[in-house]
């Protein structure tokens, strides 16, 4: 009950911190958006079919929002226990009976909620601005989604432990940033190595659903085995490695302090 309880308190104040800073959600959108005009008309300039990411601009779009929501996954929980252990009140979070780990992945879950509602309104508007026609089969999309993005939270719980250790990490940010282009950008039907990496597999499904047309069920079984098993695994090893930055910040008395 308690676990429910501190849920249910960390959603609340996500919804509340977006409402209350919406002039910068807002201008964040906007920023992505253009982002997304500048590599959308430079791709079709220099010709769609060259385009690697799908090999259509279709597949530029798939591949841009799942890199958004890569990003979004991996940096929000980092700048969250930044944020926390500058205004000090880190300590008490770590201190919840719920444990840390929860309050931590209760907040990557609320973000995620609200991310989705966030990118769901920038596909829209990307559709409207390119004219293309995806499919939203949200039945196939949502699993394929949380399926993809697993990988991205386990980075996410390894960057928030080094956040704890060694405070401020964001120029590793803009690294990880470039390394989940080349990620993306693997194609999974030359390289099968590339299945194993984060964001590589889970991308080449939501392509062949979105663009293509398949549906959850249609899908090669062990591609979505393979899926599930590479995001555990790179979850499993964020949340080994948060945990070992916890007892590392705590024994070196970090917590209490900035």
């Amino acid at each position: 009950m308690k676990r429910w309880t501190v849920f249910k308190a960390v959603f609340v104040k996500n919804l509340i911190e977006l409402r209350r800073y919406l002039f910068n959600l807002v201008t964040g959108l906007v920023t992505m958006y253009i982002l997304f005009l500048l590599l959308f008309f430079g791709a079709r300039a220099i010709g769609g079919a060259a385009v690697k990411v799908g090999d259509t601009l279709e597949g530029l779009v798939v591949g841009y929002l799942v890199w958004l929501f890569a990003i979004i996954a991996y940096q929000e929980l980092a700048w969250s226990i930044s944020t926390e252990a500058e205004i000090g009140t880190l300590e008490q979070l770590y201190l919840t009976p719920a444990g840390f780990g929860w309050v931590n992945g209760s907040f990557l879950v609320a973000r995620f909620v609200t991310n989705l509602a966030v990118i769901t309104l920038m596909l829209l508007a990307v559709l409207l601005t390119t004219g293309y026609r995806l499919n939203l089969d949200l039945a196939s999309l949502l699993p394929l989604t949380v399926i993809t993005i697993l990988a991205p939270c386990g980075f996410g719980f390894l960057m928030g432990g080094l956040a704890l250790v060694f405070k401020r990490i964001q120029n590793s940010f803009q690294i990880l940033q470039f390394v989940f282009v080349v990620f993306l950008m693997v194609p999974v039907s030359e390289y099968v190595w590339a299945r194993y990496l984060p964001l590589s597999l889970g991308n080449h499904l939501l392509r062949k659903v979105m663009v293509e047309g398949y549906r959850l069920w249609e899908l090669p079984a062990g591609d979505l085995a393979t899926a599930v098993g590479v995001g555990l695994a790179y979850l499993l090893l964020g949340v080994a490695a948060f945990g070992y930055c916890v007892n590392v910040a705590r024994d070196r008395g970090l917590m209490g302090h900035y």
